[in-house]
């Protein structure tokens, strides 16, 4: 049954954050500025600091009492591919921490700036140097999710570590849209209007084919995946890109499991330290890589 905090989380995301995406009027600029002001209170205890992996900036997240062999845990930020840091998202990444993961989220190129593939590239960069040192999970939210599912992809094609599992919160991984909750949570999503959303897919893929897998990853060859862990809104536009993946994965014998929310805002995780939906869904993606996490030789 949902909290009362998850209906008031998702009364004041619809009625204060949505109408301001909708006066930006697509503007990108506008809507990084409303995206980036988003404020969450980080997890106590925690200790973040600035970082490079692979050459890639970023941010790590971890506890002051960590134990050398605590699980390891590659987080790509969302901020529809145009917005956003590994500082937006530290109640996220901060979350993790807590649970007992070392933290790496690279501050990966944001488009239009940078369109496609910078983002995946600086992504693919960071976790090769990242998987060298040893196992390791991945875990993204929305924009980030993308990403997390498209390395994936490409770390196979390339002959790259992948990760023990994953987790993904609210991705999208499908640029065509084509997903029934486009059209039937059109009205219901807190968060987004799907028209909006083709605003950020415009200026992400400036012209490139959003039917490439690396860019809808829900288009590509899935199998040798590793266990896939999804976690979406019933009210989502995104909801779908969820499910259909975790559907197409299973046809093709990946582990894959999804669980749809009711009620809660898009990437409802942020909100960790107001809403406990929040809370049980880090921890639960918790639980499920470290069920598949793996000891390095190193410290065995």
């Amino acid at each position: 049954m949902p909290s009362l905090r998850a209906h008031v989380f998702d009364w004041i995301i619809r009625f204060q954050v949505k109408p301001r995406f909708a006066r930006t009027g697509g503007d990108i600029a506008a809507v990084r500025r409303l995206m980036n002001q988003a404020k969450f209170p980080e997890p106590p205890g925690i200790v973040f600091r600035e970082g490079s992996v692979g050459g890639v900036p970023g941010e790590w997240a971890e506890r002051p009492d960590l134990a050398t062999d605590a699980p390891r845990l590659f987080y790509l930020h969302g901020g529809g591919f145009i917005a956003c840091s590994p500082r937006t998202h530290r109640s996220v990444t901060g979350g993790f921490a807590l649970r007992g993961f070392r933290v790496f989220c690279p501050d990966y190129r944001l488009a239009p700036e940078h369109p496609f593939p910078a983002a995946l590239d600086d992504a693919a960069a960071a976790w090769s140097a990242f998987a060298a040192a040893g196992p390791a999970g991945i875990a993204g939210d929305s924009a980030g999710g993308n990403l997390s599912l498209a390395l994936m992809l490409r770390a196979r094609r390339d002959g790259l570590p992948l990760p023990t599992a994953a987790v993904l919160f609210s991705p999208s991984t499908d640029m065509l849209g084509e997903g029934e909750s486009m059209r039937s949570n059109a009205r219901r999503d807190a968060m987004f209007d799907p028209t909006k959303l083709q605003d950020l897919v415009e200026a992400y893929l400036a012209g490139h084919d959003p039917a490439d897998p690396l860019a809808s990853p829900l288009r590509g060859d899935l199998s040798g995946l590793p266990p896939l862990l999804f976690h979406v809104g019933a009210r989502e536009v995104l909801r779908d890109d969820s499910v259909r993946f975790a559907e197409r994965a299973k046809a093709a014998g990946v582990s894959a499991a999804v669980t749809v929310w009711p009620v809660v805002p898009h990437v409802w995780q942020l909100a960790q330290t107001f809403l406990p939906e929040a809370r049980r869904s880090l921890s639960e993606a918790a639980a499920f890589l470290k069920s598949h996490a793996r000891v390095p030789e190193a410290v065995r």
